[in-house]
């Protein structure tokens, strides 16, 4: 049988891999502790969920829509005004289910057959496989401890060519919750400001930062706001993974109007109660405790910093947002190249969960995440302890 070559080019998710193997030793009985994927331990705040209750009493289970509902993008547009300084209107904003159909929205808009975009690594492991689907081609850049794990002018300028249609850029970042500053991204602007090139800004853990001011991409001049796609959501900030929404916005009406015909013929419209639900969430009803979630995961970082600092062979650069350690393996010898052979060896002797580095395209790295408990952190930097000492 003859499948489609997209879709037989298209990888699983390695954080998702990762997981399902942790569920499967879970499942025999083993004690599984998971620190693999990216789901913040909270519960959805109470006023969002009563307002999804209230929807459904008033019977608000309709087809909307495909952008979504005209009330929920106002409340987009409000956000994106009011906390980022970024000025739409409700017909440049597409709302979908979650950002990864944002991401496929932009990435088949804007992607022709050989068109090249430019990737800092580490990335998040959507990325390349999206671009790849679309035809695109992946420029990797590749970044160390040295620079942040971000990208610098110079970096950025060898790597365009005529053929560089889009610049992703993730702050603060998944793996490594590097943020990009007010200064840093206007020098980046510097490098792309004659050009045609397309900036997409992945913001998705805007409201996780910790020591830096965050800075929204688009925000920093007139040109860089017509040229960027902010790519948002509300899974990390406000603890609605399963809920599905995310969001784009761009000054660009005619390319929203055509991923909009896309979404209209793949999903439609996002889930209703979701909609209704998600307004409570950007209109500043649950800010206070948006801001006890990210209080916990400032602590948790601290913590786990200095765990992870106290085992010998390991080392980590603070995140200075998200909620991810970036762990450098590169002193232990037999790992330093394989950092799936880590991950897989860590899992099945002391059952603990974290994505090897090379899933973000780097190896010498694993990533752990601190959202859970600050229990199940101080037991499994323990465990991982435990296993480096075996292999010293």
């Amino acid at each position: 049988m003859k499948y489609s070559n997209k879709i037989l080019n298209l990888a699983e998710s390695a954080t998702i891999a990762i997981s399902t193997l942790a569920q499967n030793l879970k499942a025999q009985g083993k004690d599984i502790l998971s620190f693999s994927t990216g789901e913040p331990d909270f519960d959805t705040p109470e006023k969002i969920k009563q307002a999804a209750i209230k929807a459904l009493g008033e019977g608000f289970t309709k087809y909307t829509a495909v952008a979504g509902i005209l009330d929920l993008r106002r409340a987009i547009v409000e956000k994106l005004f009011k906390e980022n300084s970024l000025k739409y209107d409700p017909s440049e904003i597409l709302v979908s289910n979650g950002a990864k159909q944002s991401l496929f929205n932009i990435f088949q808009a804007l992607i022709n057959e050989g068109d090249e975009v430019i990737i800092p690594v580490p990335y998040w492991v959507t990325y390349p496989e999206l671009v790849t689907y679309s035809g695109g081609k992946n420029i990797f850049i590749n970044t160390d401890e040295t620079t942040q794990f971000k990208i610098t002018p110079q970096m950025l300028k060898n790597a365009l060519n005529a053929k560089t249609k889009i610049l992703v850029l993730t702050t603060p970042s998944n793996p490594t919750g590097m943020i990009y500053n007010k200064e840093e991204i206007k020098a980046l602007y510097e490098v792309i400001k004659d050009t045609n090139i397309w900036v997409v800004s992945d913001e998705m853990y805007e409201k996780l930062v910790f020591d830096e001011e965050f800075c929204s991409v688009a925000s920093i001049n007139e040109d860089m706001l017509q040229r960027t796609i902010t790519v948002n959501g509300l899974s990390k900030s406000v603890a609605m993974t399963g809920w599905r929404i995310g969001y784009l916005a761009s000054k660009n009406k005619e390319l929203v109007k055509l991923m909009n015909n896309l979404q209209s013929q793949c999903t439609s419209n996002i889930n209703s109660i979701t909609q209704k639900a998600s307004i409570v969430a950007l209109n500043g009803s649950v800010d206070d405790e948006i801001e006890k979630m990210r209080l916990a995961f400032k602590e948790r970082r601290d913590l786990a910093c200095n765990l992870i600092d106290s085992i010998p062979s390991l080392s980590v650069m603070k995140p200075q947002g998200a909620f991810y350690l970036f762990i450098n393996l590169k002193s232990l010898e037999v790992y330093r190249n394989n950092s799936m052979a880590f991950a897989k060896d860590l899992l099945e002797d002391q059952g603990v969960a974290i994505v090897p580095g090379i899933a973000f395209g780097m190896e010498g790295y694993v990533r752990l995440s601190f959202a859970c408990s600050v229990e199940q952190i101080e037991k499994g930097m323990e465990r991982i302890k435990n296993f480096i000492a075996k292999i010293k």
